[in-house]
């Protein structure tokens, strides 16, 4: 949580007229400081400050426009996010940032470190992404302002000239006295006794301790830890097209399937960039069976995530990327970047993984971490109201609030080791591999996996998607109370189930959510004007179609019964709009699909993104746009309409789920949250609070005020994949 997180900001405010932007934009001095200062390797600041437990994250620099760097100054911003322990360190942790620059003055400027950035970036710059149009030109607009002609499309992107003079007179600048030093905190409440006039934030200003002083103004001695980066190892060289050495195909195939998983390919020809993508999904049977195993998959993750962060911290400013993700149903790895070295990280990861290990401080840190985020969770509407919908809809779903109490409860350190070791013995691993690679080497990926982490299949076949409720053929409503005293925003969802269908109602649904967005923008928030988050969603649970309508309002302004009644009103004026739309307008709706789902591809990652979504959900229907638009060629406005009304009425499947706010329109009496003397604004987040239905035209709904009591008589659908 933002408010519980701790922010160190040291700004260096001086001007720095030797290295002002239009001067030296062929040099960029502080690009290469910031460049030095964030850096996150063995030896940096961050890599000193994560092995005390003290910091989560550093950023240095200055945004090279605006209010950072213009014709007449420059700023030069660290930001550090801080934990508890580093908080208490505060001026420590900044002795720290100061002992670094000092170190960067005594070595000076490093040709070998400014040439890799220069290496780098050209790599970047030669092999981007195609960019938005609009974007380009605004950014080429700026540029006239600012650089000369010959520069204007190079200038904010490269380096040209190491300059080893001004680098230095640009780092001689960034002194201690030279320094503001801003700490955030909301341990800090009580303490600032000062007020900003124009937002009333209160704030203190305090001189620097004379200790800390007298030691900034002496000539200190360096931590021995602190040393510069080591030469990058993950900067691409080889950007030659490989050769297939296979036949080319329009979609991906299966080129390897073995027990503990399977490979899915396609060399890319299209886009013919030395690039590639690697994903793989690493399912486990045991992360669904509690809440206490979601928390530690949830801590395994994060963890990970930290172990890999200096190590791969090179791969990162090499233009490689990866992301560890903790899905539903195992462990997501995603790869991206120049082919040349991406197999050199992917081999980094796994060994991590087969390798892991997790400190006792290392572990006590994310386990605060992590229940801050499930707290913030907890306390946002929209994500409770999510959470609630999908508890209600999906069999064998863990709540948010049960994964809270398991922290609150207290892990060991041991218990996740336990986890992990047992996670890492029963396996299956599927990947997509799209790009700059041939098969031969595609299939050496998955072998990695399977020769460094030695699992085994799982006995049985591990779903990836959950069982879904079929509800029965009336109105259920569920309304839960905020968690936030303070908050007044309210959420209501009314969610329509539809059930298992095939691609055609996929595509006459996904129409239908279509037509209605602009007039359920117009009758709900410009006409009845009940918030500013109004929308129509077409919704895939698990494989179960459906379709709902959410609108985000205040409890000062209005009750959620009352915009579920004006959801209601909308519903039934689409209906007559619907009845009524001619068969022009019809068809020019479809047209408009079609060409969306006909659209090309801008970028390679797009493609990946579409196949990767089937290899994830193992349906493999890759031509799945192609049929869609088969389908939505031979729709007619009667088709439409009467499915829409077959969703409406006594008989359909209907649940709305409100997470309601605090406020004057839901009875709650005014400055509720400061009754007593608890300064906290958030409620106990052990258990939901249930609330009753108020109005008459509710009371006929069945009222869901114990999910799993409600859900535990229900049929469950089948494990159901449209693939027809």
């Amino acid at each position: 949580m933002v408010s519980q997180q701790q922010l160190t900001k040291l700004n260096n405010f001086k001007k720095l007229s030797e290295s002002s932007f239009p001067r030296n934009h062929r040099v960029k001095p502080l690009h290469y400081i910031s460049w030095m200062m964030g850096h996150e390797g063995t030896g940096s600041i961050l890599s000193l400050l994560r092995k005390r437990c003290w910091a989560l994250a550093l950023y240095g620099g200055n945004s090279e426009s605006g209010f950072d760097q213009n014709s007449t100054y420059s700023i030069f911003s660290i930001s550090i996010t801080l934990t508890d322990l580093g908080y208490q360190n505060f001026l420590q942790v900044v002795h720290l940032v100061f002992q670094y620059l000092k170190m960067l003055q005594n070595l000076g400027p490093q040709q070998r470190i400014y040439e890799e950035i220069q290496k780098i970036e050209d790599n970047e710059f030669r092999f981007q992404e195609q960019m938005d149009p609009i974007e380009f030109v605004e950014n080429i607009c700026e540029n006239m302002q600012l650089f000369p002609k010959p520069d204007l499309l190079t200038a904010d992107q490269l380096m040209f000239h190491y300059d080893p003079e001004v680098i230095r007179t640009a780092l001689s600048l960034l002194t201690p006295l030279r320094a503001n030093l801003l700490l955030l905190a909301p341990e800090n409440e009580g303490s600032c006794p000062l007020q900003e006039k124009w937002f009333g934030t209160s704030y203190s200003c305090d001189d620097i301790p004379e200790e800390w002083e007298r030691r900034w103004e002496s000539d200190f001695e360096l931590n021995a830890d602190l040393h510069l980066p080591a030469e990058n190892r993950f900067i691409a060289t080889d950007f030659n097209l490989k050769k297939s050495d296979c036949p080319d195909t329009e979609f991906p195939v299966q080129i390897l399937a073995l027990e503990q998983g399977a490979l899915w390919y396609k060399k890319d020809n299209k886009f013919k960039i030395p690039k590639a993508y690697i994903r793989f999904h690493l399912i486990s049977p045991i992360i669904q069976e509690s809440p206490d195993n979601l928390v530690l998959f949830d801590l395994f993750i994060n963890i990970l995530a930290h172990n890999l962060a200096e190590p791969a911290y090179e791969a990162e400013v090499a233009q490689l990327e990866y992301n560890l993700m903790a899905g539903e149903h195992g462990m997501v790895i995603r790869l991206k970047g120049f082919n040349h070295k991406l197999p050199l990280l992917l081999k980094l990861i796994v060994d991590q993984l087969a390798d892991f290990s997790a400190e006792p401080s290392v572990f006590d840190m994310f386990v605060k971490q992590l229940k801050k985020t499930y707290f913030n969770i907890l306390i946002k509407h929209d994500k409770l109201g999510r959470d609630v919908r999908l508890l209600i809809l999906e069999h064998h779903r863990w709540s948010v609030v049960q994964k809270y109490q398991v922290l609150t409860e207290g892990l060991q350190v041991q218990q996740l080791m336990a986890f992990a070791a047992a996670l890492k013995e029963e396996l299956y691993a599927e990947g997509l591999v799209q790009g700059n690679f041939t098969s031969a080497e595609s299939i050496e990926f998955l072998q990695y996996f399977t020769e460094k982490l030695r699992f085994r299949p799982p006995p049985a076949e591990v779903p990836v998607q959950f069982q879904v409720v079929d509800l029965p053929r009336r109105h259920h409503l569920c309304r839960v109370k905020s968690l936030n005293r303070e908050d007044a925003n309210s959420e209501v969802t009314v969610y329509y189930q539809s059930g298992l269908k095939t691609l055609k109602e996929h595509a006459l649904m996904e129409l239908m959510v279509m037509l209605m967005e602009e007039p359920c923008f117009d009758f709900l928030r410009t006409k009845e004007m009940l918030g500013y988050q109004v929308y129509p969603t077409f919704r895939n649970t698990s494989g179960v179609l459906g379709f709902s309508v959410t609108v985000e309002t205040q409890a000062t302004k209005f009750s959620s019964e009352l915009v579920e009644q004006k959801i209601e009103d909308f519903l039934v004026s689409f209906g007559r709009r619907l009845a009524s739309l001619s068969r022009e307008s019809f068809a020019a709706q479809v047209t408009a699909l079609i060409k969306l789902k006909e659209c090309e591809d801008a970028h390679l990652g797009e493609e990946v993104d579409r196949n990767w979504y089937e290899v994830v959900t193992q349906q493999y229907l890759f031509d799945r746009l192609g049929r869609e638009v088969e389908v939505l060629k031979g729709f007619s406005r009667e088709q439409l309409v009467s499915w829409f009304l077959d969703h409406r009425g006594n008989s359909s499947r209907k649940l709305s789920v409100h997470v309601v706010g605090f406020g004057v329109e839901e009875n709650d009496p005014p400055h509720q949250n400061r009754a007593g003397s608890a300064p906290s604004s958030y409620g106990p987040v052990s258990e939901l609070t249930f609330l009753p239905a108020a109005v008459p035209t509710l009371r006929n709904a069945t009222l869901i005020t114990d999910i799993r009591a409600f859900t535990s008589s229900l049929p469950l659908h089948p494990y159901y994949k449209i693939l027809s």
